[in-house]
Formats: structure tokens, sequence, C-alpha cells
């Protein structure tokens, strides 16, 4: 989440020879692939201590890039809510190890702890990675159902550096993150990907949303490890929503927790060309890539993904639309 623009100064990419980059495949019709072998797979367990857990750098997202006007309002292909068909993946339950009991949680204005168990406790977690000059930062992601039961939506700035394309290594995710502890394992990134207009834009803020591949960890999946949210595309906008994410400030746990906001959503009418919604509600660093959803049930803790925390102005946080282009990017992702 950005309050300002100065918390990207500390991902301007460092030595070049620092160490070999992952593979990054030449994007395809705007969607880029980065593959991770096994073997910077292995690396990224070993590299994920407690302590550099405990060290690494919650990440503000880069300033948002106006968009160029254009009579409808919209940028490059990306597509208005209602303007394409709409698809919608139900989430998958938790395993009954996984589930957490639900409890009573109200709606909140400003971020407040989640307290409500279910299955947002198990989906949603932390994403820790390293950039080229070494730094370590911690963002925001949840499961996604899919084909591959091994997706997670997180933002754009999450995965790369729109201004140098630099996709980030070390990439893991820990599913139900709480106090240092890793309920569910540490699961790591075998492929990311991102929309090639997010970097050509250099953060257009509307493209700002990404998936990550995670790799089975001793021999399960993802999501028949902890259950996945569904996920909606050209669905509505201007209804109830909720998003969670592990902000940083002291208010918000320093990163320990993971913390709510809901409210009808509104949409973003401060930046030019813009085709984002958000919330009277604001997540600080470290909430980034943390799931927007829609019919969420409080009781059961599962609803429908439709978009990711991304920047922020004044009081509102706000989220790019899963429109088409993050459709054919969730499906090329998403493949079994």
């Amino acid at each position: 989440m950005r309050a300002r623009a100065g918390g990207i100064a500390a991902l301007v990419l460092g030595a070049a020879l620092w160490c070999a980059a992952p593979v990054s495949a030449a994007p395809t019709e705007g969607v880029h692939r980065t593959t991770i072998t096994a073997s910077e797979r292995s690396e990224a367990l070993r590299f994920w201590t407690d302590a550099r857990l405990r060290s690494a750098r919650v990440l503000d997202a880069p300033a948002a890039s106006s968009a160029p006007h254009t009579s409808s309002g919209l940028t490059g292909r990306q597509a208005a809510p209602g303007s394409g068909e709409e698809v919608r993946v139900a989430p998958l339950p938790a395993p009954r190890a996984a589930a957490t009991a639900p409890a009573p949680s109200l709606a909140a204005s400003n971020p407040a702890p989640w307290t409500g168990g279910g299955l947002i406790s198990t989906t949603a977690g932390k994403v820790f990675f390293q950039n080229a000059g070494g730094g370590t930062f911690a963002c925001s992601a949840t499961v996604a159902n899919a084909d591959n039961k091994s997706l997670v939506l997180t933002a754009g700035h999450c995965v790369v550096d729109a201004g140098t394309g630099e996709v980030y290594r070390n990439w893991v995710f820990i599913p139900g993150y709480a106090n240092g502890n890793r309920p569910y394992g540490t699961f790591t990134a075998s492929s990311l990907f991102h929309l090639d207009q997010y970097v050509s834009t250099a953060g257009n803020a509307n493209y700002d949303l990404a998936f990550a591949r995670l790799a089975p960890l001793n021999g399960r999946s993802l999501g028949d490890t902890v259950g996945a949210q569904g996920i909606a595309f050209n669905s509505a906008t201007g209804r109830e929503v909720h998003s969670f994410g592990y902000g940083g400030s002291a208010a918000e746990g320093n990163g320990e927790r993971l913390n709510h906001c809901s409210g009808v959503e509104y949409p973003d009418a401060g930046r030019e060309g813009s085709t984002m919604w958000g919330i009277d509600c604001v997540q600080t660093g470290g909430s980034s890539g943390g799931g927007f959803l829609a019919d969420f049930d409080t009781a059961s803790g599962g609803g429908y993904l439709v978009g990711n925390i991304s920047v922020s102005a004044g009081s509102s946080e706000y989220h790019p639309v899963l429109g088409n282009e993050a459709l054919d990017l969730y499906r090329r992702a998403g493949a079994a």
C-alpha cells in the first residue's frame, strides 16, 4: 500500500552482478511469466530464516502514474467492469485439519485485527522476497481457487519493479502467517505472472496486479493444504467489499497479524484515466497485494476476490479491477 512515494527508493536496482536472476519469458499478449527453478526454490527456503522474516521491510507501492485520458475513461486494453462476461470461480473450502473456528467480527472503517477465523484466516498470508540489491521486503497475498490449486493473487509491485522490469527473487508465501509463525509451512513460487502493461506504463496502478504459482509442499498443493478464496472477473462494482492485509504500522500489529477493512466501494476520481475502485479505509505498507473480496461471508470467512490492495490517497485505499486482461493472466497462471 502506498501512503507516499518515498517507500520505493529502497527498491532501486543494485549491483547488476549480484546473482543470476530467475528466467523471465518474453511477454506474450500482455502476459509476462517468470519461471523459478527447483534449485532456486530450495535456496529460497534456506534463505528465509526466522531472523530474515523479522528483518524484512514492509513495501510501499511506487507512485501511481497518471493514465493517458481517453474518451471512454479507459487505458490500453483494460476492460471496464461489465464490458465482458462475468466469470466466477467458487471458493475451495479449507481441509478439516486447516479450518479455524469462525467468530463474530465487526465491519471496520479503520484497519482492525481480523478475529473472525474461517477461510480467510488460512488463505490470507504474507509474501517475502528479495530485490537484486539484496533488500528484503514483505507484502500480502490471498489464495485464489484455480485448476492447479496453487495460485495467489497479489500486487504487481510485489512481483516486479515497474521502473526497471526487475522481477524479484527468493519469493515465498506463508499462508496464515501470525507473529512469526508458519502454521501451514512456507510455499515457494515456481512461476510469477504480471501484466506487461504494468512495466511498459512505468507503474500505472490500473495494472498493479499479479499472480504467483506456488510449488507443492510435502506433496500437497497450496489449495489442498489451506483452501482457496473464490475469484470473480468483470464483476459488478460499487458494492460492499472487504479487504485484508498485513499492514506494518504499530496500530496494525507491525505486520505480524491479519487486519481487516470493509465498506461500499467507489471509483477513484482523483487520477485521470483511473479504472480503480476503493473504500474509506487505509492499511499501511505491507498490506500491498492483500485481497479485496465481495460477497464475503463473515461467518465462514469465504468470498470472491475482486482485486488486491494497490495504492492509497487520503483516507482511501484502492484496487485494480479484475477485467479481461486479469482473466487472461489468471487462466495462464492457474492452468493445471
